[in-house]
């Protein structure tokens, strides 16, 4: 068997209402979030913050606190490890990687559900959301 690892991040952004990144790879076509493959050298977080400025043109520092594992196989041969973490931005301008990204949108946290296309993504960004207002509202007291 062989073994890939791939990190990034749930984003998110607060306007009037909560959002999140949804990115759709021209690879594979489905709607997820921003993640790539780590270099020698890296860790997780690095890998995480290298790729989504790659992908996104977003400077984020990722929460490592929160931190989602997701396993599937990419071939009969390969198995996928997948590392996300939750991270926070300002900045609104998303500047997507032509070569890899085919759409990068900021979608309202409730209706990002129905576009992203694994629900294990879905339960994965619940989750983030969750750690992000309990972390923020932490912040204000």
């Amino acid at each position: 068997m062989k073994y890939e690892k791939s990190c990034g991040a749930v984003i998110f952004r607060k306007t009037d209402v909560w959002n999140v990144l949804l990115i759709r790879h021209n690879k594979g076509r489905h709607v997820s979030f921003p993640k790539g493959h780590v270099e020698p050298g890296e860790t997780e977080s690095q890998t995480a913050e290298r790729e989504i400025l790659e992908e996104t043109g977003l400077r984020v520092r990722v929460d490592k606190r929160f931190r989602a594992e997701n396993r599937y196989n990419i071939r009969p041969d390969t198995q996928k490890l997948v590392v996300i973490f939750a991270a926070v931005t300002e900045q609104a301008e998303i500047t997507p990687q032509p070569e890899e990204i085919a759409e990068a949108v900021w979608v309202p946290v409730d209706e990002a559900d129905e576009r992203l296309t694994y629900e294990r993504d879905r339960r994965i960004m619940r989750d983030a959301f969750e750690h992000i207002q309990n972390a923020s509202g932490s912040r204000r007291r």
